[in-house]
């Protein structure tokens, strides 16, 4: 079964808060017949949409295939979060790439966050970037390790915009007693996801990008010109740009080995009026420290949109039963609170959760794996791709240093084995181990 179609309709955004709010803009033609590019790049996603735009404002000839709709996949379904630093924080990164590499990658990790936010800027998105990102710790170990870290990256990296919480700070901001305290990041912050992937579509089309939707990848013959085949049509490029994160499939079985698909829910609530002040004091977005995540915000019209949950197969479970349940050990507060939208995605992790930025073949880049850290960073990945392409690859390669080690079993059983692996944290984190 292909991932690009065992929950979705072909074409169709899911039926999700983000969709049913979503910013009109018109379809873009499908592929048909054969056409010449000097890139052509596979995925509609940030990713895709950002190296997209970037490209063609280097003048360069760009073709974008996606099989359904922009932000079709996690690009516009995910929670919306913009965070500081990569993935890892920067004690792991100092121990796997050392403190100069590290510091690099704190760096380009800011930079990530000002690049969205310049865009939005700048392509006058339809879209608002909504300052803050509390992080809200289970045990009393937890909130030591956070404020500590938050100690070190105002010492080490200057970095200055996060504020310590105990137990009553993080209850006040989040109108929830079950955590013991945890921090709010001023310069962190959240987005409507769907709005601001096409809002990337509409200045990549703008700058002179030729998009095409409806248009699957079926496959690739590598060469010193690709030829990239969809049903109806096909293009021959000079350089290749791999941006379809889990939705990849077998289309290049080396990134496969190391990028795994896994599915994650949200839910929104009815419009809360009132009770909204309740549960958020502040417009910040949520994320908390169990392993698999609970994140959370209010929407603009004070729905409270929580995420949580994870499957690991084809089918989505039954989204409503699978997040509530995480949402009212929270919130137990809204047990009679309307659930008007629940729909599911499919995001990519790697193993040690960092970025896959890779070279398969020498006229082919490829991004993915952002580990549910990709609204800032994938956009930057884009940028960085477009860059590699046209021969710039420093950011690039900084990112494909980073150790990035194959899923075991190969990709006939990397999943069942991740199922047993996410089955034992999962029950880790029921147990409050």
């Amino acid at each position: 079964m292909n991932l690009l179609h065992a929950n979705d309709r072909r074409g169709e955004y899911p039926p999700s808060y983000y969709a049913a709010t979503r910013t009109d803009l018109a379809p873009f033609p499908e592929l048909r017949g054969e056409v010449r590019a000097d890139i052509c790049i596979v995925g509609g996603g940030y990713t895709g949409l950002s190296a997209a735009l970037h490209l063609a404002k280097r003048g360069l000839d760009v073709v974008l295939l996606e099989a359904h709709r922009v932000g079709f996949g996690a690009s516009g379904r995910n929670g919306g979060q913009v965070g500081s630093g990569q993935r890892q924080d920067q004690i792991w990164l100092e121990k796997a790439v050392g403190r100069e590499d590290a510091r690099k990658l704190w760096d380009l990790a800011e930079d990530a966050k000002t690049l969205l936010k310049d865009l939005i800027r700048d392509h006058d998105m339809p879209v608002r970037f909504h300052p803050g990102v509390a992080h809200a710790c289970w045990t009393e170990a937890e909130v030591r390790d956070t404020h500590a870290y938050a100690e070190k990256l105002e010492r080490d990296y200057g970095y200055r915009h996060l504020e310590p919480l105990d137990r009553d700070g993080i209850r006040r901001l989040i109108g929830s007693a079950v955590y013991k305290g945890g921090e709010v990041d001023r310069d962190a912050g959240h987005v409507h996801p769907l709005n601001y992937a096409i809002g990337l579509a509409a200045a990549a089309a703008k700058a002179g990008a030729r998009l095409h939707e409806l248009s699957e990848v079926h496959h690739i013959t590598p060469g010193a010109k690709p030829v990239v085949q969809t049903g109806q049509g096909r293009v021959v490029c000079d350089q290749l740009i791999l941006a379809g994160n889990g939705y990849l499939g077998g289309l290049d079985r080396k990134i496969a080995a190391r990028v795994m698909p896994i599915n994650n829910f949200i839910l929104a609530t009815e419009p809360l009026g009132e009770r909204a002040a309740e549960i958020l004091s502040e417009p910040v977005a949520v994320a908390d420290t169990k392993f698999v995540v609970n994140y959370w915000r209010l929407s603009e019209d004070n729905r409270l949109l929580f995420g949580g949950g994870e499957s690991y197969g084809y089918r989505f479970p039954d989204l409503i039963r699978t997040v509530r349940k995480p949402m009212l050990e929270v919130y137990p507060q809204l047990a009679d609170a309307r659930i008007d939208y629940a729909w599911g995605g499919t995001l990519a992790i790697t193993l040690n959760r960092m970025p896959c930025f890779a070279r398969p073949a020498p006229n082919v880049l490829s991004a993915s794996g952002y580990s549910g850290h990709g609204v800032a960073m994938a956009t930057l990945a884009g940028k960085l791709l477009a860059e590699a392409a046209a021969g710039q690859s420093a950011g690039f390669d900084l990112m494909a240093r980073l150790p990035q080690p194959r899923f075991p079993g190969g990709v006939a059983l990397r999943w069942p084995l991740l199922v047993l692996a996410m089955t034992w944290y999962s029950l880790r984190d029921r147990l409050g181990v």
